[in-house]
């Protein structure tokens, strides 16, 4: 039991995965310019309460299914072989996204500090980013060092995510304290309370972004093998963390905002950090920096962990090589985080913009996984409530979906990440029909 996880654990697991890169940028880049701050954490408080309700069909499956692969699994033993596929595809690239991403996020913050000093060796341009082999090195070393951690077994890696989300979320308190306290309050009066009104299209486009925003909370049932508690208590944890994410998200824009009008915050490379710099010196952006750190390298492990976890099911139930479901001797799928580290060393040499459009896609395909789960749960539940309140789930993730994907939504994807998709889903059907329909087990539906 010494080697399994505590609720502390997967608190900080999922707290870990859910606050990343975007949680520093977004408050510059995209919540003040297009929503400001009073739509911005209407967005945030219902997109985060809305995935709570699909939290209650995650319990419901944590009560019934208890098996590595969490959704995936749950999907296959209770829709078959096909609807199992289409979660765990989903899943995968979700999860694989994610970990590049968030390596090549910390390429970003050595660059805040150090300038361009970091840009070696140009290689070439995609998307209109440049790839300097200096910043791949950098993204590199920062996956093996987590690959590393994570292969010597899950209660290291946990220990480790502790540590770093114990930065983030004092660090975090600490700053916003202090700038409220410090900072004038006229820029944030005259632009973001004065005549501001709630506008629905202006929340639309934060509550849509919701599935990628708090993902990180579906790492849990990936583990939900190697608790030394109820697994019940786990989803209290989700829960907790998601609520934690909003307070977070929330804060970091208050920050900026604090500074910045929506005009003036969308011209700063960096308004949170520039806002932080000018008003309390080196010593307040050097705590804001550890924040970041910590947020993106705690994103690396956790979604390596639930990366790994998700292989070793798909291996399991014969729809990955046979090879990644063995475990080494602290009990990890060691070639499938392998596999894992693979994937992150790869995808920094096609860029970080192309990245970001793969991980736009992420709201979607997670919100698919909601949808499947809580539909399953709505079927499956003897508790008339969870029944009632799962299929809450159900509607709130189609309502994900349609956001996402209904011409004209204020929150639909890019036309990029629109072609990413259905070249992934192309990509599906032919592994599928290739490589999976070969196999036939006793599980099959």
């Amino acid at each position: 039991m010494k080697n399994k996880l505590n609720p502390i654990d997967i608190l900080s697991i999922a707290l870990g995965s859910i606050i990343g890169w975007g949680s520093f940028t977004l408050p510059g880049t995209k919540f003040l310019p297009e929503s400001g701050v009073i739509n911005t954490a209407i967005g945030l408080t219902l997109g985060g309460l809305a995935v709570v309700f699909v939290q209650i069909g995650y319990r419901v499956m944590l009560e019934n299914h208890l098996e590595d692969g969490g959704e995936f699994s749950y999907a296959y033993e209770n829709m078959g072989k096909l609807n199992g596929f289409i979660v765990g595809w989903s899943l995968i690239l979700c999860y694989l996204s994610l970990v590049p991403l968030n390596a090549t996020a910390f390429v970003l913050v050595i660059k805040r500090i150090f300038g361009s000093s970091v840009e070696k060796i140009y290689l070439y341009n995609v998307a209109g980013y440049p790839v300097y082999l200096s910043e791949i090195l950098i993204a590199s070393l920062v996956i093996l060092l987590f690959a590393y951690i994570n292969i010597k077994g899950v209660k290291t890696s946990a220990r480790a995510q502790n540590i770093m989300v114990l930065f983030l979320v004092l660090n975090v308190v600490i700053v916003l304290l202090v700038m409220g306290f410090k900072v004038d309050k006229t820029v944030f009066v005259e632009n973001y309370i004065h005549g501001q009104k709630v506008d629905f299209a202006k929340v639309a486009k934060v509550f849509a972004i919701a599935p990628f925003l708090f993902v990180g909370f579906d790492v849990i049932p990936q583990v939900s093998t190697e608790l030394n508690f109820k697994p019940r208590k786990a989803v209290t944890m989700g829960i907790i963390s998601i609520l934690a994410g909003i307070f977070i998200y929330n804060s970091l824009n208050v920050v900026t905002s604090l500074v910045y009008g929506p005009e003036e915050a969308l011209k700063q490379e960096w308004a949170l950090g520039t806002a932080v710099l000018e008003n309390l010196g080196i010593v307040g952006f050097i705590l804001l920096t550890i924040a970041l750190i910590s947020a993106v390298v705690s994103g690396i492990n956790g979604f390596m962990l639930g990366s790994s976890k998700l292989i070793g099911a798909l291996s399991i139930y014969k729809l990955f090589p046979e090879k990644y479901q063995k475990k080494n001797k602290a009990g990890v799928n060691e070639n499938a985080i392998k596999f894992v580290t693979l994937v992150g060393l790869i995808a920094p040499f096609i860029g970080r913009q192309v990245i970001l459009y793969i991980v736009d896609m992420s709201s979607l395909l997670a919100a698919l996984a909601y949808l499947y789960v809580c539909y399953i749960s709505s079927k499956i539940s003897k508790n008339r409530l969870e029944r009632y309140l799962s299929w809450v789930g159900v509607i709130v993730s189609m309502v994900f979906v349609g956001l996402l994907i209904i011409p004209k939504s204020p929150a639909r994807l890019s036309l990029p990440s629109i072609i990413f998709m259905f070249i992934w889903v192309i990509a599906g059907i032919f592994y599928y029909r290739t490589c999976s329909v070969r196999y036939k087990t006793a599980r099959d539906i």
